[in-house]
């Protein structure tokens, strides 16, 4: 049993039909806890939900009946604590099992849900708090982010609450305790949805501070399609993204148009260094059926031996975070026997670009446009390009908002109506398309290299690097030609595989490899050997830090 076609037409069965009848329903007051959660709870309550595991061996699974009333008791207790409708919760609790009882029940609350990273400082907390004017944080016992949650106190005024997973600490609150004293029969006196907000994520942009990306409770329905035709998930499957609870990705893959769409959720839990033979291992031995992870992790399972690994359980495989190299598509396709279902989006939204699962892939593409969105390709001044044209990302919304994109930047309309205005949503993002309309993505037009009159797109040399054997993983990058005309030089990052040695020598092949395969005014000029590369905790690797550490020699 699955709830998608509440909600959605999903018995498309091509890109064609997808655009001419695909609409999404949106019921009044849409919310998540109530009428998917409990909804589930009431007609199947031993559907699975969750299986979690730890790189400890620890394993515990949850029926949507035990979310919903573990989900109905925390909800309970925070709003004995003051939690309130509009409140903003932060969840610094990495991919800790008990998040999947803490979001249904701040949804429960109608309390803004603000997921982060466990690498915040201190000086991170502080900014959060204070722009967001955060009420209470739920954190996972780890030293590193409870130490820094205690030292942004004393200059956090709106922080009442601090909860903590597991163990006791002085000045906090036993998550333990909350959960096991609520009343399972809390029923919360306001009812939020539809347009209230719901969920915030905190992004970086290229310049200043993060940016506050608000979504209201009609963001899960969005996902429904994320879930159905991209990620192809299975009713009573099961399904994994691989990403941390603080990244927006978890939206996309970790709980909301999965749990629409009837799959339970796999999670591998893991503390220290993200180790790939442990990942692909663990959703092997659990018969996972749907999986979805950033490129670079990819990358780093086609460079591991699997051949020890049974595949058998596996029915489909997605990416989204950065474009898939055409290499690394190609070897696991010849390791897995599956092919990789590439999509692109952001923070901001659902899948905006996608590879459904009755396409057939074009290597190097990141699929056609969500036919929920109206999506184009435009020139600075926001007039549509043709075919083979690079051009600007952007969704022509009108005066309204599709389900899933975001409300706006919380408390800063000045970003909003830089990236929202003359009814288009610009992406900041470059692309081009083909005949087919398949699009390519070419970068953040903030990563595109200038030189010589020629714009670069990072991932085509980046793309060419991989399919060199001594190259793991590459970022490449623009810097300033300080002593020549060329306004920037192409720099490639290089993370070498086990066995090679960082010579001259090896810069002039990859140098002359890259010129072989791409135009040769596009081969990196500058290499630069690195022992790994700099990567978020999505997996995405830093660019703007290359760049910004570039800057300062």
């Amino acid at each position: 049993m699955n709830f998608a076609q509440r909600y959605l037409d999903t018995d498309c069965g091509s890109y064609e039909e997808m655009q001419q009848r695909l609409k999404l329903r949106i019921p009044e007051k849409f919310n998540f806890a109530f009428d998917i959660v409990d909804e589930y709870a009431r007609l199947c309550p031993e559907k699975r939900a969750l299986v979690w595991c730890n790189d400890k061996g620890e394993e515990k699974q949850f029926s949507f009946g035990e979310i919903s009333r573990l989900s109905k008791k925390l909800a309970a207790s925070l709003y004995k604590m003051g939690i309130r409708k509009g409140d903003f919760v932060m969840l610094i609790m990495k991919r800790r099992a008990e998040y999947w009882i803490t979001y249904p029940a701040l949804h429960r609350l109608g309390a803004v849900a603000i997921p982060a990273t466990h690498m915040l400082t201190k000086k991170d907390v502080v900014y959060r708090n204070n722009a967001a004017g955060v009420k209470m944080i739920i954190a996972a016992q780890d030293e590193n982010i409870l130490e820094h949650v205690d030292a942004a106190m004393a200059d956090s005024p709106t922080l009442e609450h601090r909860v903590l997973l597991g163990g006791a600490r002085e000045g906090w609150e036993s998550f333990d305790e909350l959960l096991s004293e609520g009343d399972e029969g809390f029923v919360p006196p306001v009812r939020a949805g539809g347009d209230d907000p719901m969920l915030m994520f905190f992004t970086s942009g290229t310049t200043g501070m993060p940016k506050m990306v608000l979504h209201d409770f009609n963001y899960p329905l969005g996902h429904i399609i994320t879930a159905v035709y991209w990620h192809k998930v299975l009713d009573d499957g099961l399904h994994i993204s691989v990403a941390d609870t603080g990244w927006a990705k978890c939206g996309w893959g970790k709980c909301y148009g999965q749990w629409i769409a009837g799959s339970a959720q796999f999670v591998y839990d893991y503390d220290g260094k993200f180790n790939p033979m442990n990942l692909i291992t663990a959703v092997s031995r659990h018969g996972v059926n749907t999986f979805c992870a950033p490129p670079t992790i990819y990358r780093s399972l086609v460079k591991q031996d699997l051949s020890e690994i049974d595949f058998s359980s596996f029915t489909h495989f997605t990416t989204a975070g950065e474009p898939l190299n055409p290499e690394v598509f190609r070897r696991w396709r010849e390791i897995s026997g599956h092919r990789i279902f590439e999509a692109f989006g952001q923070s901001e939204g659902t899948p905006i670009l996608g590879t459904y699962y009755f396409m057939e892939p074009k290597e190097g593409s990141t699929g056609k446009p969500n036919p929920l969105l109206n999506v184009d390709l435009v020139d600075e001044q926001g007039n549509s390009i043709g075919t083979g044209e690079e051009g600007l990302i952007v969704l022509r919304v009108g005066d309204g908002k599709p389900a899933g994109l975001f409300c706006g930047y919380y408390k800063d309309p000045e970003k909003t109506a830089e990236v929202w205005k003359n009814g288009l949503y610009y992406t900041g993002d470059v692309a081009w398309r083909d005949e087919e309309g398949f699009y390519y993505f070419i970068g953040r037009s903030d990563d595109v290299i200038k030189s010589s009159g020629y714009r670069i797109g990072p991932f085509e040399v980046e793309s060419a690097l991989m399919e060199h054997p001594a190259v793991l993983e590459c970022a490449v990058t623009g810097v300033p030609d300080i002593d020549g005309d060329r306004g920037q030089l192409v720099k490639a990052t290089v993370a070498l595989v086990k066995g090679w040695e960082p010579t001259d020598e090896l810069k002039k092949e990859l140098q002359n490899h890259v010129k072989r395969i791409t135009a040769p005014y596009k081969y990196p000029r500058i290499i630069e050997f690195v022992e790994e590369i700099d990567k978020t905790i999505s997996g995405k690797m830093k660019r703007k830090a290359i760049r910004e550490r570039d800057e300062k020699k």
